[in-house]
């Protein structure tokens, strides 16, 4: 994994955890990578690990079983999806308005979006 500068690593390392949990990779009750193979794993301190879980459990993401690890809580997967869902549409407006910008008509969009579907 690239780490970019724009952002500290423990929150690209949180959005990793997150992006695995929304696609199922991780699903509810399965355990997290422990802090010590992810750390080894990524070259990073183990304390940018955890403070990247630790912001998962704050949101209840993830809970701690004492001796056993970090697991995804039920229903973690699916307000994840809800939460990203409303964040995609929210970003909707200023890429319609972009589009206007550039001249795509409703027409060029949908033929856009399909060829992105066909590619996928």
């Amino acid at each position: 994994m690239q780490w970019r500068d724009d952002q500290p690593i423990y929150r690209q390392l949180y959005q990793r955890m997150v992006a695995l949990i929304v696609a199922g990779d991780i699903a509810p009750g399965e355990a997290l990578p422990s802090v010590r193979q992810v750390a080894a794993d990524y070259q990073i301190n183990h304390l940018t690990v955890a403070k990247a879980y630790q912001a998962l459990v704050d949101e209840q993401l993830v809970e701690k079983r004492r001796g056993l690890g970090m697991f995804v809580r039920a229903g973690a997967d699916v307000r994840l999806r809800e939460r990203e869902r409303e964040q995609f549409v929210q970003q909707l407006p200023e890429l319609l308005a972009q589009a206007r910008r550039l001249g795509m008509d409703k027409e060029a969009l949908v033929k856009a979006i399909n060829s992105l579907k066909e590619e996928s």
